[in-house]
């Protein structure tokens, strides 16, 4: 795969030995059991993927180089580079603006652009209409376009089964830049909804049997399917692609479950399922798969709690936190910062959507055992200070570590 050129600070020397040495004894990538880090009386266990994918990666150099190759041009972001607070502060002091949030509204408006600006596309993508708006002013919005190329397989494979008049399900959360972007490609091209879970997927099939009434359609997907959707004729033929960042899971969940309904409303099997459903596995993302299953290979080792590292607003992290929590206490932190002390933490409630403090998170055990992992847009340098400041409760010390030379 290929190397980047990114801020070296990005970089860990512990997390890069040990992801070096995992993929030279797993080169197929089988084996998604966790490494342990064993300080003694405390114990970490690194997921065996986790960290910067290929899409972070490659966004980054784009981001760093376009601001290295142009001194004394104005250089926007069109939204957040990727859901992570550092690589985002980072980019604002080399004096990068953000045009928009992460939801989409203006922070500096369009028309205050020349076509001498310079404009990032961010990893996730953008809409057709914003791409249009920028390139009428001038601006060259492929020539600094960081869009993730697996973003662009769903775009490309939408556009595919758009092509055999199947209509396009997006499975997203519909505020998401991607899922945004996903909608705008696929709706060009074919008719289009998003679903944003198991239970929006249930309620769309009660339209395509007919159990609801059509007209009823409109309120429930309000706001997240093509101009002219047509409800008697649009949801006869289908295929589901995803927001890269889902659960895979339950993206294949989904497609398995509308794929049932058309079977049974068009009396059909296996071999001909095709004349009503598309098959469109390929587009899952390998990180999202990697990582999500990196965590289910964390989940069977026996520990105390989990500490999750990631942007707050990531999609992809959210997702690994809603796995690790199901079995045991989880602290979602987006930097080292965040552990006052062994007694105190300050970390992100999904439920609640906000910052909470938990005392005596470390229990009183020995040896305390630890599950780690991080989004696919946190630096591996943040998750080493998570180590470094956890090992350092019990006296510890990372250059210490037994069988891993840094």
């Amino acid at each position: 795969m290929k190397q980047f050129t990114i801020p070296f600070t990005y970089r860990s020397p512990l997390i890069s030995g040990i992801k070096n040495r995992r993929r030279q004894q797993d080169k197929m990538k089988k084996d998604f059991t966790p490494t342990l880090l064993d300080f003694g009386p405390v114990q970490i266990y690194l997921a065996r993927h986790f960290g910067f994918c290929y899409g972070v990666e490659n966004a980054i150099e784009i981001a760093f180089r376009t601001v290295d190759e142009n001194p004394g041009k104005r250089i926007f972001l069109l939204s957040e580079m990727i859901h992570n607070p550092q690589v985002n502060k980072d980019l604002a002091e080399r004096g990068v603006q953000f045009l928009q949030d992460t939801y989409g509204k203006k922070l500096i408006p369009f028309e205050e652009l020349s076509g001498d600006d310079v404009v990032l596309i961010p990893a996730f993508g953008t809409t057709l209409d914003i791409e249009q708006r920028l390139n009428n002013i001038g601006i060259a919005t492929e020539k600094y376009n960081t869009t993730c190329p697996f973003v662009e397989k769903v775009w490309n494979r939408s556009q595919q089964i758009a092509q055999k008049k199947y209509s396009v399900i997006v499975h997203g959360k519909p505020t998401h830049e991607e899922t945004r972007a996903t909608f705008s490609h696929a709706a060009s091209d074919t008719p289009t909804v998003v679903v944003n879970d198991m239970n929006d997927a249930v309620l769309l099939s009660r339209f395509i049997t007919g159990e609801k009434p059509a007209a009823e359609f409109f309120t429930a997907f309000e706001g997240r399917f093509s101009q002219n959707f047509d409800i008697e004729k649009d949801l006869q033929r289908i295929g589901v692609v995803n927001q890269t960042t889902m659960l895979a899971s339950d993206t294949q969940a989904i497609a398995d479950f509308l794929k049932q309904v058309m079977i049974e409303k068009y009396s059909l099997n296996e071999t001909n399922v095709g004349e009503r459903f598309a098959d469109t596995k390929d587009t899952l993302c390998y990180a999202t798969n990697d990582n999500q299953s990196a965590v289910y290979g964390l989940l069977a080792q026996p520990a105390d709690l989990a500490i999750v590292v990631g942007g707050y607003n990531s999609s992809n992290t959210s997702h690994l936190v809603e796995l690790t929590e199901q079995k045991l206490p989880t602290y979602f932190i987006n930097d080292a910062d965040k552990i006052i002390s062994a007694g105190e933490i300050h970390h992100f409630d999904l439920h609640s959507h906000s910052e909470k403090v938990t005392m005596n998170f470390l229990p009183n055990v020995s040896p305390v055992r630890i599950l780690m992992t991080s989004g696919a847009s946190c630096p591996d340098a943040v998750v080493e200070k998570v180590i470094t400041k956890i090992a350092a409760f019990f006296g510890e010390k990372i250059e210490n570590l037994p069988g891993f030379e840094l």
